[in-house]
């Protein structure tokens, strides 16, 4: 049975014992980091940027995977690889050239992923999966946390799920957007590697158990 990795997004920690809530998560056994960066352009919303990025880097070792909800990406990722980010998440609806921009991320020694609303369709970043180490399904539009999961993004993953596995790409799967136990496993069985889950686990009485209950684990 494939591990299954678990990405707690600080969008729904408290940002005012942020330092706490990522200590809280590191002991309930999550894999990554998952850190939502939005720019009030690309999504309705503004969240956080590389300062605070730089500032949370020096609380932990885990792994810091930035999803960059942002209109131009090519023009702002650099300051999250040099704040500390170890995965680079663009979307594939922005206009820049993306094979060119995966590339120069991986480049710089980090990894690259890119991600779909869930109005594109898988063909539209097939022919970018061999410069890509994750592709992220967003199982809720973007931009606000909280919001109920699409189940018809599953046949999506599964889509995903065949193609790499039969081109033999080296690409994980990441999946984003109302995740829970139920959802979670749904995720997985249609062939995720990676959930990102924020209300679920951070407004949980046990962590710890949340985490569990995604990856698979027992307590």
């Amino acid at each position: 049975m494939k591990k299954i990795l678990i990405a707690p997004s600080i969008l729904s920690a408290d940002f005012s014992n942020l330092a706490k809530d990522i200590k809280i998560i590191e002991d309930a056994g999550a894999d990554w980091i998952h850190i939502d960066v939005m720019d009030g352009h690309f999504v309705p919303n503004i969240t956080i940027g590389p300062a605070v990025v730089k500032s949370v880097r020096k609380t932990t070792k885990l792994f810091f995977d930035a999803h960059l909800m942002i209109k131009e990406p090519e023009k702002y990722w650099e300051e999250f690889q040099k704040a500390g980010a170890d995965l680079i998440t663009f979307h594939s609806e922005i206009s820049a050239d993306k094979a060119q921009l995966a590339k120069n991320i991986k480049e710089s020694g980090i990894k690259a992923g890119i991600s779909i609303k869930p109005k594109t369709p898988v063909s539209e970043i097939e022919a970018l999966l061999p410069f890509l180490d994750l592709v992220l399904i967003m199982t809720v539009e973007p931009g606000f946390g909280g919001q109920a999961f699409m189940s018809d993004m599953l046949p999506k993953i599964s889509e995903l799920r065949k193609i790499i596995d039969d081109k033999k790409y080296d690409c994980m799967i990441e999946v984003d957007g109302g995740i829970n136990a139920e959802t979670g496993a749904q995720c997985v069985q249609a062939g995720a590697d990676v959930l990102v889950s924020g209300n679920y686990i951070f407004s949980s009485a046990n962590p710890k158990n949340a985490v569990c209950s995604l990856s698979g684990k027992k307590e």
